[in-house]
């Protein structure tokens, strides 16, 4: 299978904006076992403001964008530095893609894109991707991760996307105030009352939410290529899902 896993900030950090080590640990760990098994992988990891909001001592996310540039042009190092050393532990190599809306919006640059993801792919290589907050304005941002990971599935005609995020799945409800919001496992389509049960971000140093996941898996439908949202305080969760087990929301046509 060719599969893509989004990473978000808050499965990659602590509220402090500083690394989650145990967790990113694991999560490479698992990744480099699922490559070592055959499958290809694309990794799309949020983090780098986050992580350059720990690093640089700042108090909360910033909300103007030269320092929002900033902290990811701090971010974004530690961010691939880290990744760069796990990966070497198991004997994979990465590479970095830094993404803007321009490269997805031009034809020719998305061409340019995809063909190099297939290179790296060919050469088995592991590309992890951003967007490239240090220059991205708010003219020319993607904006969230999710959708950047949606892109990049349909780009390589990727089989899954997994997103893995601070929550189980989609619920019937806000699970954080109605105790009696339920888990659902299967949408087969995005319809309006799919979308009407979105909320926001839960997160401070994250810009998703489940609006953005539910759009990224329109993407991936309309693309024929399954999506599932998934709790990535678990990273194991990743053999579970690739073994077909019931783990958080699966978005399939099927």
């Amino acid at each position: 299978m060719r599969i893509v896993v989004k990473i978000g900030t808050s499965t990659l950090a602590h509220g402090t904006g500083h690394l989650n080590i145990r967790r990113v640990e694991q999560i490479c760990k698992v990744l480099s076992d699922i490559k070592n098994s055959g499958h290809e992988l694309i990794l799309v990891s949020s983090g780098a403001i986050g992580m350059g909001v720990g690093k640089l001592g700042l108090r909360q996310r910033p909300t103007d964008m030269p320092t929002k540039q900033a902290a990811a042009a701090v971010g974004q190092c530690e961010l691939m530095y880290t990744y760069d050393k796990l990966f070497a532990e198991y004997h994979h190599t990465v590479a970095q893609l830094l993404i803007t809306k321009e490269d997805i919006a031009c034809e020719a640059r998305h061409i340019n894109f995809s063909n190099t993801l297939n290179r790296l792919l060919e050469l088995g290589a592991l590309p992890i991707l951003n967007e490239n907050d240090t220059i991205a304005t708010d003219e020319i941002v993607i904006g969230d991760n999710d959708t950047l990971a949606a892109i990049v599935a349909e780009s390589v005609k990727a089989d899954l996307l997994v997103l893995l995020s601070d929550i189980d799945g989609l619920y019937t409800a806000d699970p954080h105030s109605d105790p009696e919001a339920k888990l659902i496992h299967r949408v087969h389509k995005i319809d309006e009352e799919i979308m009407a049960l979105a909320g926001v971000s839960s997160t401070t140093l994250g810009t998703g939410g489940m609006v953005t996941k539910l759009r990224a898996a329109e993407i991936c439908l309309r693309c024929g290529c399954d999506m599932v949202i998934a709790n990535g305080c678990n990273p194991d969760l990743l053999y579970d899902i690739l073994d077909g087990k019931q783990v958080g929301t699966y978005f399939s046509e099927k």
